[in-house]
């Protein structure tokens, strides 16, 4: 019985209820009702030291730690918009609410925060006070920017700040039910990041969803993601250095498709750039009509593929186990399509169709835009068609973009874009038209 009051409980019948019990000892020379704290012996793995084997077990196996990982990484994504949305909101209410309350309560202070809480909200606002002051004193304010009452305030605080006072915010936003409701997605995310517990995908995708609205709806956004096909999001903003300009990977074609559909990667394109075997991600994904109004509209295209007459053809078929002339077939049928697209439009000249007699080492599909440009980049493998090969998905500058930089201002230097670009290029000069 432990001072508590909480019984123990009993141990196996080897330690009670047994012969041993008779004597005073249980088997092992443990007294009568104690509990060994030695794991059992199915746990161990033989790489202890000696004396290793009592008190709790602190390994951790590698799907524990792959386990952490991920909830570090999806917990850190979550906080990233979290934080930005807060800072928004933040800037939003002293905008708004400062110059109401600031004339009236306190010249230049915080009593402006008080007033606008008011008797409902002066609880947290006192706290949010003491938190300062403690905060002044053990050093933990850096930025003289956040000594403020404001700084400190919570998400949801900050939120009954714009609801209390909604007629002062109507004039700046059209729909308060739909910030409200972005606000509401956002809280389960929060909730869950500031404990530190598991957030699922699906939680964290809501939260991304809701986040960027929310940016958008307050001003604070980058524009419509379907005007940029991929916008730049929070994280590739903060860590997208160390990835050069990759932006994405993807296993295979199919989930490249499910985040980014080929009317997404090829709508609105200023210049289309493609090589490969067959192109088909261009040809079999995107009409014929879609790609003629595309043309039309002033894009230009330039379609280099494998020429299907080729020995190439021929030891990519042996690759892929097909039989002889599939796949050569495939790439003609592909090859005429977009002739008949050509041929349908008022001025062809700036489509043009190539075929290159080379060993295909990649397919690109290199689109850019009047502000910003993306690239899907496969290598081909020796056993695995297009379809099933793994795929980068790179940032690159639109059409009106300087060549040095790109649309974040980093240095394309130490991008593949411009590198899949140049190869692009040599490939093109070396291939014939096709007529």
């Amino acid at each position: 019985m432990s001072s508590g009051g909480l019984e123990l409980p009993p141990g196996d019948s080897g330690h009670e209820g047994g012969p041993a019990d008779a004597a005073g000892t249980a088997s092992g020379g443990l007294p009568a009702g104690a509990v060994s704290l030695a794991p059992p012996e199915s746990g161990r793995t033989g790489r202890e030291p000696a004396g290793a084997g009592t008190g709790a077990e602190l390994d951790w196996g590698a799907d524990a730690w792959s386990e952490v990982r991920t909830r570090a990484q999806r917990a850190g994504r979550a906080y990233i918009w979290l934080n930005l949305v807060e800072q928004r909101l933040r800037a939003v209410v002293g905008a708004v609410l400062r110059p109401v309350y600031e004339p009236v309560h306190g010249g230049g202070g915080d009593d402006w925060v008080v007033a606008a809480a008011g008797p409902a909200g002066q609880e947290w606002v006192q706290r949010a006070v003491a938190v300062r002051e403690v905060s002044r004193r053990k050093g933990y304010l850096l930025d003289s920017a956040d000594d403020n009452v404001l700084s400190f305030l919570t998400l949801p605080q900050l939120r009954e700040l714009m609801v209390q006072h909604w007629p002062c915010f109507e004039p700046y936003f059209d729909d308060r039910r739909d910030i409200e409701q972005a606000l509401d997605e956002l809280e389960v995310t929060r909730n869950v990041v500031s404990r530190n517990r598991a957030l699922s995908r699906a939680v964290l995708e809501q939260a991304e969803r809701a986040s960027a609205r929310l940016l958008e709806v307050l001003g604070g956004g980058a524009g419509s993601p379907s005007a940029d096909r991929l916008p730049i999001d929070a994280v590739e903003d903060l860590v997208g250095d160390r990835y050069a300009d990759v932006i994405s990977v993807h296993p295979d074609r199919v989930r490249l498709q499910r985040q980014l559909p080929a009317e997404d990667l090829f709508g609105g394109a200023r210049r289309l750039d493609a090589i490969g075997i067959g192109l088909n991600l261009l040809v079999q994904n995107f009409s014929g009509r879609r790609l003629v109004r595309l043309a039309e509209a002033g894009c230009r295209v330039r379609l280099l593929f494998l020429n299907p007459a080729s020995s190439a053809v021929k030891r990519r078929e042996r690759e892929l186990g097909l039989r002889k002339g599939e796949l050569s077939r495939s790439v003609e049928m592909n090859i005429l399509h977009v002739r008949r697209v050509r041929a349908g439009l008022r001025d062809a000249s700036g489509f043009e169709i190539h075929v290159f007699d080379e060993t295909p080492r990649f397919t690109a599909y290199l689109v850019e835009g009047e502000s910003s440009g993306i690239a899907v980049v496969q290598s081909y493998l020796r056993r695995a068609r297009g379809m099933e090969a793994p795929v980068l998905v790179l940032r690159g500058g639109g059409r009106g973009a300087p060549r040095e930089a790109g649309r974040d201002g980093r240095d394309a230097e130490h991008g593949l874009f411009p590198t899949y670009r140049e190869e692009f290029e040599s490939i093109w000069q070396d291939s014939r038209p096709v007529s």
